[in-house]
């Protein structure tokens, strides 16, 4: 029968180099006040017995509680979980934060939070208070709901907010939105195209106002027109549905769209296979989140890479080395990248006959 192995703890390592729990805890924390020598005994107890440190141990020491919390939106995580859509926000999120945390020894939870909710407050207060964390990453919507980074800022916990550049408390990071518009817009311009139109993300999210931004100014640089050619949705699939066919209506010789979400673009593929519409012979697309669905869609579409684990590594760099400097260099931009695929090609020569291909897809 095999042996089971016991779980070493904090108590064994005091006892194996004859100190106080305390004092092992300050070794484990890089904690004041230990001789060299008992560091060295307490450490070599430590290697001996393959002792790991648990967050109880870690916070013993009164100062930290090696937790970073990370806080996403309810109702828009629990949606895409159930509706398998492919989106994976949260896992580039935790690789980015787990990754990072665990050089440092901390550990990364994930709270969800409904932005909405007139409770927020009390539940986002109850998960402070039981977990203590170090510092906090709000994600949008939340990295801009001012009940929530009051509370945090009243409670003096240090905090990250991704997707904002607004003034205020916090560590502000953003993912170079606009930059990325401006790119997609400007390759699409390169191929030849001459209308390029954009389905925008709801204006709840300032990062939907980014990328309109940095459309409009490609456009503006190219001297190619914008009148009628901007639609919004809710990232979801339905509304960029009904934004490519308003766009499509308004617009018979479009050429090309960029869509502000995955979903949105893929369900823009759909209604141009409804007209008759090949991509990308007869419509380009441009997809801002490269999620993994995107690599599997017929054709598999061109997208804006956000660089989401970078940010949030880059956010819980900031909160563990809890530099005051970090909050006064304003805001820090990742920025982003664009993958070609084969939903993008030229322009076609004569966009105004295209109504005769139908069958084509």
């Amino acid at each position: 029968m095999a042996r089971v192995r016991k779980t070493v703890t904090i108590r064994d390592v005091a006892e194996a180099a004859g100190v106080s729990l305390q004092t092992v805890s300050r070794v484990v924390n890089d904690g004041p006040n230990v001789r060299p020598q008992l560091r060295e005994k307490v450490q070599a107890a430590i290697d001996r017995l393959g002792y790991v440190p648990s967050l109880a141990a870690q916070r013993m020491s009164g100062s930290r509680s090696y937790i970073i919390l990370a806080i996403n939106d309810r109702e828009r995580t629990l949606a895409d979980w159930r509706e398998r859509q492919g989106t994976d926000w949260v896992d580039q999120m935790l690789l980015g934060g787990i990754l990072t945390c665990s050089q440092h020894g901390y550990r990364m939870m994930v709270e969800l939070v409904d932005t909405h909710s007139d409770h927020v407050e009390r539940e986002l207060g109850a998960a402070l208070s039981a977990l203590q964390p170090d510092g906090v990453i709000l994600t949008p919507p939340h990295s801009e709901n001012r009940l929530i980074t009051e509370l945090l800022a009243e409670r003096r916990i240090p905090f990250a907010r991704i997707g904002s550049d607004a003034p205020g408390p916090g560590i502000a990071l953003t993912m170079g939105d606009e930059g990325a518009a401006y790119l997609a817009t400007k390759r699409l311009a390169e191929l030849g195209h001459r209308t390029i139109a954009m389905i925008a993300g709801p204006a709840q999210y300032s990062l939907s106002g980014w990328r309109i931004t940095g459309w409009r100014r490609a456009l503006a640089e190219l001297g190619l027109p914008e009148a009628g050619l901007l639609e919004a949705g809710d990232f979801g699939f339905d509304s960029g549905a009904r934004a490519a066919r308003a766009l499509l209506d308004r617009n018979p010789d479009l050429t090309a769209i960029i869509a502000s979400s995955d979903q949105m673009a893929l369900a823009a593929l759909e209604v141009a296979r409804e007209r008759g519409l090949s991509v990308p012979e007869d419509l380009s697309l441009i997809s801002f989140d490269n999620t993994p669905i995107v690599r599997f869609s017929q054709p598999p579409l061109t997208a804006i890479d956000q660089p989401i684990a970078e940010t949030v590594s880059r956010a819980v760099e900031h909160l563990i080395a809890r530099t005051p400097e970090a909050q006064q260099q304003g805001v820090i931009e990742v920025a982003a990248g664009l993958v070609e695929r084969a939903s993008t090609a030229p322009a076609p020569v004569m966009a105004s006959t295209r109504s005769g291909a139908a069958g084509r897809v």
